[in-house]
């Protein structure tokens, strides 16, 4: 079984080099987004901006934490002891920023939900409620880490609070996943025939909950079974929403999973968030462009907390 210190210096190369990525991809979106107008200026640039520096300040407190355990306190401490320290500074501003993440990514594909959604209050109310709860959640978890004494474990200290938090992100991510699917499908179900109008929602299924669904389940079981494996799992999860995120991006841009007609008119991404929950569908392909954009927030997910600092 891999030992901490190893699966620590792991998650640091691992998220060193997944963050190069998302350096890269994050500036190709900025370059495309700043030559849009409305909501993509308004609303897509600082979320992207907010989760590169949710991403970087974390890197940096991995760094610094490897300095510290395996440079610094290496003759005092050591590396494994520094590790299994929950209460320190470092690792619960660490924690804080995974709490923070999710949170705003929820908070963001909530209000989507509820704009394509009409604005229904069936919508937008139940899932401020769970989001708030999630965040009470979290961020008690935080405080809970700040108390717990030396030679305590998060699956000792409190599990129940971290699968609550686990389950609380999956629902909203599976509920939100599933209405918007339901819309994308109903309004282009009458569009066109054959199998091409369900592209957009395998598009939302797998990128915004296979690959989410996915990471939860592998990070809540590594944590539930107490390996160390967890740690590189979760130390990439900033780095890769952010590279999910600006794919989906560059994808819409650029067209890719659609099939637009030469002739059709390139809608902004300002068109589903607008005032209208219902598009005008009685146009020809105004198509699968506009469906593939209002999933781009889908997967601005963060993979969860977990056991690092937890």
């Amino acid at each position: 079984m891999i030992t901490l210190p190893e699966a620590s210096l792991l998650a640091l190369f691992l998220e060193t080099l997944f963050y190069g990525v998302f350096f890269t991809f994050y500036w190709l979106a900025l370059v495309i987004l700043l030559k849009k107008r409305g909501i993509q200026r308004d609303l897509l640039i600082p979320v992207a901006t907010l989760l590169l520096c949710i991403a970087t300040a974390h890197l940096i407190i991995n760094f610094v934490r490897a300095l510290e355990a395996f440079v610094f306190n290496v003759d005092t401490i050591g590396a494994d002891a520094y590790y299994s320290n929950l209460a320190s500074p470092l690792g619960l501003v660490k924690t804080a920023l995974y709490i923070t993440q999710p949170t705003v990514a929820d908070s963001v594909l909530i209000w989507r939900c509820y704009v394509l959604n009409n604005r229904s209050l069936l919508v937008g109310i139940p899932g401020c409620i769970v989001l708030l709860a999630n965040g009470a959640v979290g961020y008690y978890i935080v405080w809970s880490l700040s108390q717990a004494i030396a030679g305590s474990t998060a699956l000792t200290t409190i599990p129940g609070l971290i699968v609550t938090f686990y389950t609380l992100t999956m629902f909203i991510s599976i509920i939100c996943t599933t209405l918007i699917s339901w819309r994308i499908w109903r309004s282009r179900q009458s569009m066109s025939d054959g199998s091409a109008d369900l592209l957009p929602v395998m598009i939302v299924i797998v990128e915004g909950g296979a690959i989410y669904a996915t990471s939860v389940l592998a990070l809540l079981l590594a944590f539930l079974t107490g390996s160390n494996g967890e740690y590189p799992a979760m130390d990439i999860g900033p780095p890769v929403v952010g590279i999910v995120f600006c794919l989906i991006i560059l994808q819409v841009h650029f067209h890719v999973g659609s099939n637009p007609q030469p002739d059709s008119p390139q809608k902004p991404f300002t068109i589903l968030f607008g005032e209208q929950g219902e598009q005008n569908v009685n146009h020809s392909m105004e198509p699968m462009i506009e469906e593939t954009e209002i999933i781009q927030f889908d997967v601005t997910r963060g993979q969860r907390l977990s056991g690092d600092d937890c």
